[in-house]
């Protein structure tokens, strides 16, 4: 097994470098304190290392660029960041997502660490949950297949509830977002109820009705009964931090706000 250890910071390094070596006494580690040597031993000589503890404060390339780009050539190669900032929600990630080692490191972590590198990783299919994909143009999957709606403008409230994050939408919220204050108020009303059926039944068809919460003109979802990516990204998943390309519901003009919000929060955590 051969780990690499990259930090900026010599007494850092060695003392990461220490630490996998005692948590993996079988393993080959090497260590670099500049990300071009490293990317240039993967781009160019081949290496291929299982594992890569990366810090994610670094000059010039930062430790999630220099991830996505260890990726491109070395797919499987496991990617755990170190860092040192509570800001980054390190609590969080460990609780949501493989991949975060608080400094000062210890030997117990990264042992935790590499005992899941045997694991599957990624997000396998949820046969509970309804698959949704915000990041790009916004789909939704049930068992790999794309749920299908009557009416065009269906998915786009599903896509507005989602980006709501759970919160409670009235009426007058999702007729201002989707149809930007144009048209009869009252025919713009009538329409939407239609739409809110269409959703209904198609959620009905694939035995997902409880995603969708309705009362009196107010709608709302059920977060914890999908798998987005939208919100692995929010909890810190690292899988979700490194598939977003500062793309969001491109198709909808008022998801704007959220993928500005997601560009700010993505460039903060490099």
């Amino acid at each position: 097994m051969l780990i690499i250890a990259v930090d900026d910071e010599k007494l850092l390094l060695d003392t990461l470098q220490r630490k996998i070596q005692e948590a993996a006494p079988e393993a080959r580690v090497k260590g670099y304190s500049r990300a071009s040597d490293v990317l240039r031993e993967v781009q160019e000589e081949g290496m291929r290392p299982d594992a890569a503890f990366l810090d994610i404060e670094m000059p010039g390339i930062r430790g999630l660029e220099l991830a996505k780009r260890i990726r491109e050539s070395s797919p499987d190669t496991q990617i755990i960041f170190v860092t040192g900032y509570s800001e980054y929600a390190v609590e969080a990630f460990r609780l949501h997502a493989r991949g975060y080692v608080l400094k000062p490191v210890t030997t117990e972590r990264i042992r935790e660490e590499l005992d899941q590198l045997g694991r599957p990783s990624g997000h396998p299919e949820d046969p509970t949950r309804l698959k949704v994909r915000c990041f790009g143009y916004f789909e939704v999957f049930w068992k790999g297949e794309p749920l299908r709606f009557a009416r065009r403008h269906t998915r786009e409230l599903l896509a507005f509830l989602v980006d709501r994050k759970g919160a409670v939408c009235t009426a007058g919220d999702i007729i201002a977002a989707l149809w930007e204050g144009e048209g009869d108020p009252r025919r713009r009303g009538s329409y939407l109820r239609s739409l809110t059926l269409d959703l209904k039944q198609a959620l009905k068809e694939a035995g997902m009705e409880k995603v969708l919460i309705r009362q009196y003109n107010q709608w709302a979802i059920r977060p914890e009964l999908l798998d987005c990516d939208y919100y692995r990204f929010l909890e810190g998943d690292i899988d979700a931090v490194n598939a977003y390309r500062g793309e969001y519901m491109l198709q909808y003009s008022w998801a704007e706000m959220t993928a500005a919000q997601l560009s700010f929060q993505s460039e903060f955590s490099k």
